[in-house]
């Protein structure tokens, strides 16, 4: 079966999975993990590293080479400091992406996504590729797309929770109406989560926490991007339909009769 890449803005990436950068113990790790999972991009939160820091051991030496790189507004909590953060990625990373986080809430971490949406028509504005965290609205997802947004990015569940994907129906929603790629974004906790998003037709998975919080996180980053792999091949190959009663899998026309046995 033949299948598209991922086209986001124009650019084509080899894969479907992007992978972040935050929680894992060691900056080894996370690089061991970056190279099994061969993701698309690796997200990077601009305003938790040293951006000027060039050491042999800097956070920058333990990216995989040549691996793109998609800032994130992470830790923002109004539209203007997620605009600021994103003019202060560009600049030091030459890069016009960025995934836009403004958080309404520092409990469940969940987007405020008035804020989201303001953000992403000021960044658009000034030349950037948005790829906005929001919530699994319908409606905003469609604001935002109409704003100019790259991909729609609903989360599954808050976070770092590790819950999969809670509520699949809004999602489908979103899927429906989508002209960009969507790609879900937080809640992701194991590779059968990221499995399930992917059959749904999302064009791609992020994940972080699951990752980095795994006894093995380079076993985990290899059996996420299997799962993406595994997910659209079930998704394009198109499911059976589900049935109320069991259906035998062998036929029984033709089938010995036990008294034709005798």
């Amino acid at each position: 079966m033949q299948d598209t890449d991922l086209v986001i803005a124009g650019k084509t990436y080899h894969s479907r999975l992007i992978l972040g950068t935050g929680k894992y113990k060691t900056l080894e790790l996370m690089k061991q993990a970056l190279i099994a999972a061969q993701p698309a991009m690796v997200t990077v939160a601009i305003r938790r590293v040293d951006l000027s820091d060039q050491s042999s051991q800097s956070f920058w030496k333990f990216l995989p080479e040549g691996l793109p790189i998609l800032p994130n507004t992470a830790g923002c909590y109004t539209a203007e400091d997620a605009v600021r953060t994103a003019r202060l990625a560009r600049e030091a990373l030459n890069t016009p992406l960025v995934k836009v986080e403004v958080i309404g809430d520092p409990k469940t971490l969940y987007p405020d996504v008035e804020a989201t949406l303001a953000a992403t028509k000021t960044l658009i504005k000034e030349g950037f590729v948005v790829l906005p965290y929001t919530n699994d609205d319908p409606i905003m997802a469609k604001r935002l797309e109409d704003a100019g947004a790259a991909t729609i990015m609903p989360l599954a569940s808050p976070i770092g929770s590790g819950q999969g994907i809670l509520n699949p129906l809004p999602i489908r929603f979103i899927l429906e109406q989508a002209k960009v790629p969507v790609i879900v974004d937080a809640g992701v906790g194991t590779a059968s989560d990221a499995a399930v998003a992917m059959e749904l037709g999302a064009a791609g998975v992020l994940m972080n926490t699951a990752v980095a919080e795994a006894q093995d996180p380079a076993t985990m980053a290899l059996a996420m991007k299997l799962a993406v792999e595994a997910g659209r091949l079930a998704y394009l190959s198109g499911r059976m339909a589900k049935k109320y009663a069991a259906s035998a899998s062998s036929p029984t026309a033709g089938q010995v009769s036990s008294l034709a046995s005798r």
